[in-house]
């Protein structure tokens, strides 16, 4: 989770598509340039240990754009294929 969040902050399209599972990833996508993520709040995980292969995070990023602040709130739900965890999806 933190990898994909520092991903976003310094605009890395590549690997974001590259750690998203196959069934849900986009062809393509775009980031916001004018966002300057600021800061990221992991606020609790269900598994996604060692022995497991699912995960779920709970987080708050902080961002900024045109001096207004905002945030996104999300709980994504992560799998581990051959050893890597993959981003699956997201709810608020």
């Amino acid at each position: 989770m933190r990898s994909r969040y520092s991903a976003f902050a310094v605009g890395d399209v590549g690997y974001l598509l590259s750690t998203w599972h196959p069934s849900t990833r986009p062809p393509a996508f775009e980031l916001d340039a004018t966002l300057v993520w600021t800061r990221l709040d992991v606020e609790r995980t269900e598994r996604g240990g060692p022995f497991d292969t699912d995960g779920v995070v709970e987080f708050t990023a902080q961002c900024r754009a045109g001096g207004i602040r905002s945030r996104q709130h999300e709980v994504s739900r992560f799998v581990r294929v051959d050893r890597r965890w993959l981003y699956l999806d997201a709810s608020d």
